[in-house]
């Protein structure tokens, strides 16, 4: 598999894939990874780290070009392969592309993915890396380009449906995720779809979430909505402009693992659209690259089905796409017509369900009930 990688700066993507690369080395596979920026650097001694971008766009786009002509000719009959770039810069010359198509044309890749993280994660790691004044906004206008742009490129390169938008995560590790799509691409593909944003106070409910996630997590390749979870970032700064604050306190997740980061009210509030736009838009995109859906709704502490309208849209939309629709049903009250027309199936619990795929033969390669 030859997949490239691109995300934003402040992503990250260099540590996160060389985990993909050391996990896929402790199960046998080989991954050759190659960090263009690195490699630019190193074409260029003269320039300091961080600076990089700050190079007139003409230098810029000879030293990536050479870095990936290295590329090209070095990887060449290796098994597995990522390139490790961007599809879009936001810097000081504006708004301007990160790759030449000819060269991406050359490199034949199979897949595309976009590595996103959380947006507070993503500012704080760039301006302890660069010299740069890009608020919140600033990054959530250039990871929506950076999505739009790579996946264009997939069209372009007639690959489509090669094109996934994955997320790094704040408390779940996607590592595996990621070793998936490269070296294990026939399993299947699959999209949690849960209740969020009003079982945020239901600890007990929140539980038996996590734990469906998690199940999915371990027998496929799960696109989960929740390692993205900007909405509580913004639900957080609207209670602080009630109490007259003028920061927020986020964890850092991968930057600093167990530390907060001081997140300013009215940069959250600035992109208030700009979040709920994305995740619906993200979401969406989540759904289509998966092969299904498997909802969970829970039940509330009152007796009621914990269905979100956010989960009623999802099951639809996977519907509508011609994706499998599976739905786990907790509540004693049996599900409406609205749910039971468009399921391909309902179970009562998950075992269940993961039972009913191992009988179609969709854990296979070693994952929950494969060998």
């Amino acid at each position: 598999m030859r997949a490239i990688v691109t995300g934003q700066v402040g992503v990250d993507k260099k540590s996160y894939l060389q985990n993909v690369v050391d996990f896929a080395g402790e199960r046998g596979e080989e991954i050759a990874l190659y960090n263009v920026g690195q490699m630019m650097y190193d074409e260029a001694p003269d320039v300091n780290p961080g600076r990089i971008l700050d190079l007139p766009l003409a230098r810029l786009r000879s030293l990536r070009r050479a870095a990936m002509k290295d590329v090209i000719r070095d990887a060449e009959g290796r098994p597995n392969v990522i390139v490790n770039t961007h599809a879009t810069f936001r810097w000081r010359h504006g708004l301007f592309a990160a790759f030449d198509f000819d060269q991406v044309r050359d490199f034949q890749p199979d897949t595309l993915i976009c590595l996103l993280d959380n947006i507070e994660v993503v500012h704080a790691r760039l301006h302890a890396d660069y010299t740069s004044d890009a608020t919140l906004k600033d990054l959530m206008v250039w990871r929506e380009e950076e999505i739009m742009a790579t996946e264009l490129l997939a069209q372009a390169l007639n690959i489509p449906n090669r094109f996934y938008v994955v997320s790094r995560g704040r408390h779940a590790d996607t590592t595996e995720t990621c070793y998936r799509l490269i070296c294990k691409p026939d399993m299947k593909k699959v999209y949690p779809s849960f209740p969020m944003t009003h079982v945020e106070k239901l600890p007990e409910v929140k539980a038996v979430i996590n734990d469906f996630r998690a199940q999915l997590a371990k027998a496929f390749i799960a696109f989960d909505p929740g390692d993205v979870d900007e909405k509580l970032l913004l639900d957080a700064a609207l209670d602080a402009v009630k109490a007259g604050e003028d920061f927020i306190d986020a964890e850092a997740g991968t930057f600093m693992p167990g530390q907060t980061l001081s997140v300013p009210v009215r940069q959250v509030l600035d992109i208030a659209k700009d979040v709920d736009g994305q995740i619906y838009t993200r979401d969406f995109q989540m759904v289509r690259q998966s092969d299904m859906i498997v909802s969970l709704v829970p039940n509330l502490p009152d007796g009621t089905p914990g269905l979100s309208s956010g989960v009623e849209r999802e099951l639809q939309h996977a519907f509508d796409h011609s994706r499998e629709v599976y739905v786990v049903w907790h509540p004693e009250k049996n599900p409406s017509p609205f749910i039971t027309e468009t399921a391909t199936k309902v179970f009562r619990t998950t075992e269940e369900a993961m039972k009913h795929f191992g009988e179609k033969g969709y854990l296979v390669q070693g994952n929950l009930f494969g060998h």
